[in-house]
């Protein structure tokens, strides 16, 4: 993964692009879709072999069941593709419990990770951005920020991506960063951050926290 540091510890943050180009595809066991890892965080509460915190991309090949994520609370946007279907199933597989249908291009669905999901896509593939969140570990929210603006945002990790077009950023006032659709920017602060957004390009702004010991 391509990362390069755009902004030095002088305003008290940390900056790296993540270029989606450079992300690396991982099949799914079942074979029903791709997930490329786009930044990921971890804490003393978390299992020693997961995360506190994680986003990626997914392209989903077929319809199927999710595997499930105990613990975890999952949220997703729907970046590309007809449209995506999500049954939420009883338990005892009585009919399901609710239908998150995402439609169009920014449409969210926010589901616990141990809810037994069943995908179903409409026409073709369709590729999503997953964010996961250890509930025991850390917090997290999602925004989608669809015009330009300017903002101040206190995290300790903001995850800015960019879909649809040509979107540019500057942070704490240094030189604007041109981010293409699929590309991430990743802010590590210790105190609010002030941001700046320009084009017509569409973010998707992530704000993370581990949680103190």
């Amino acid at each position: 993964m391509s990362r390069s540091s755009v902004l030095d510890g002088k305003a008290g943050a940390n900056v790296m692009l993540l270029r989606g180009a450079d992300l690396v595809p991982a099949p799914w066991k079942n074979g029903g879709g791709v997930t490329r890892e786009i930044a990921a965080g971890s804490a003393a509460s978390a299992p020693s072999d997961g995360f506190a915190w994680r986003a990626s991309l997914a392209d989903i090949a077929q319809g199927g069941p999710f595997s499930c994520f105990a613990g975890i609370d999952r949220t997703l946007v729907l970046i590309e593709g007809a449209a995506l279907q999500l049954d939420e199933a009883r338990a005892g597989g009585q009919e399901p419990r609710a239908t998150h249908t995402l439609e169009r291009a920014l449409d969210i669905a926010r589901f616990a990770g141990e809810s037994a999901i069943d995908a179903r896509i409409a026409a073709g593939p369709v590729r999503v951005f997953n964010l996961m969140v250890r509930r025991e570990a850390a917090r997290g929210a999602l925004e989608v920020w669809r015009e330009a603006s300017r903002r101040s945002l206190h995290a300790q990790t903001v995850l800015l991506h960019a879909v649809q077009r040509r979107v540019e950023v500057r942070v704490a006032g240094e030189g604007f960063i041109a981010l293409a659709p699929g590309d991430t920017l990743r802010v590590d602060a210790e105190q609010a951050v002030d941001l700046e957004t320009r084009g017509a390009g569409a973010l998707l702004a992530v704000t993370l926290d581990i949680a103190q010991a």
